[in-house]
């Protein structure tokens, strides 16, 4: 069973196969070294890498979808608990 249910019917083909969040992260290792800042944080579902969301300068979520399709981030931020699948534009929610 998945532990992530598509939210508002749409079809999402990833979300039964993306795992549950490891949690919250502290930093966008990809601005770290140049200085830049970060709105919110990003983890990949597929590798574990954490990027800033597409309202950070950088969108390094983003970018780390379009290199390597790994489709589903989840928020890295403390009390979140939701994830995005960039490759179906589905919000994907905790399942009941």
């Amino acid at each position: 069973m998945s532990p992530w249910q598509v939210q508002d019917g749409v079809r999402c083909s990833h979300a039964a196969a993306a795992p549950p969040s490891p949690g919250p992260a502290d930093v966008c290792p990809d601005c770290v070294p140049a200085g830049g800042r970060w709105v919110h944080l990003r983890r990949c579902l597929t590798c574990d890498h954490v990027g800033c969301c597409d309202s950070s300068p950088n969108r390094h979520a983003l970018a780390h979808f379009a290199a390597t399709g790994h489709p589903v981030v989840a928020s890295a931020e403390q009390r979140e608990h939701w994830a995005w699948c960039y490759a179906d534009s589905a919000l994907l929610l905790p399942a009941p």
